[in-house]
């Protein structure tokens, strides 16, 4: 297994407390923290090849950093045992878990992107009419960053995280929860990675 002090050293410094953060929550070196840091680092490393290809965005690299890899600090407290978590909690409501621990650690920015990485956002017309235990609003990316971690995301999964899925298999991925994200994950595709649009 990677422990976070190896990955640490191919990262950008100014980020101690985001391994202090992951320490805090995720203690032990066991494979739920593989599994943690392997997914975070890949999205981490996707989103950062995509602002740096695109300065005309102007998005915040350090913030990508930092969000990608505090995306699903949640996870430990949702019932997941494919992927080594042992909690209570529904699993998709991991977003949502993951920005109350930030917020409480004094992150608010980065508590959003935590909220809003399901799938590609959740309206809350998809959360009532698929009867999701969470709270009756939309969590929809609104900022460059914000979308682009949560299309970065959809090319890994937690299950086989050293992975990369190809784009079929990451629309597909979003496509579950509605047509709307669906389209959202395709307008996103156009921006940032136009090479995968397909006619």
């Amino acid at each position: 297994m990677e422990s976070l002090s190896s990955i640490s050293t191919s990262l950008p410094c100014g980020r101690a407390w985001v391994g202090s953060i992951i320490d805090k929550y995720y203690p032990a070196d066991n494979k739920l923290r593989w599994i943690l840091i392997t997914h975070s680092t890949l999205v981490m490393k996707r989103a950062v090849s995509i602002c740096d290809a695109h300065p005309e965005l102007k998005m915040d690299r350090q913030f990508i950093i930092e969000a990608a890899m505090l995306h699903d600090i949640g996870i430990f407290r949702c019932n997941a045992p494919g992927i080594e978590c042992f909690g209570t909690e529904p699993y998709i409501c991991h977003g949502l878990i993951g920005g109350k621990i930030m917020r409480a650690e004094g992150y608010p920015r980065h508590a959003r992107v935590c909220e809003r990485h399901t799938g590609a956002g959740l309206t809350k017309n998809e959360i009532i009419s698929q009867n999701l235990p969470l709270p009756h609003q939309d969590f929809l990316p609104e900022t460059l960053e914000e979308k682009l971690i949560c299309y970065a995301d959809k090319f890994y999964s937690k299950t086989h995280p050293e992975r990369e899925k190809s784009y079929d298999k990451a629309l597909k991925s979003v496509a579950k929860f509605g047509e709307a994200g669906a389209k959202r994950f395709k307008e996103w595709t156009a921006l940032f990675e136009p090479e995968n649009v397909k006619n």
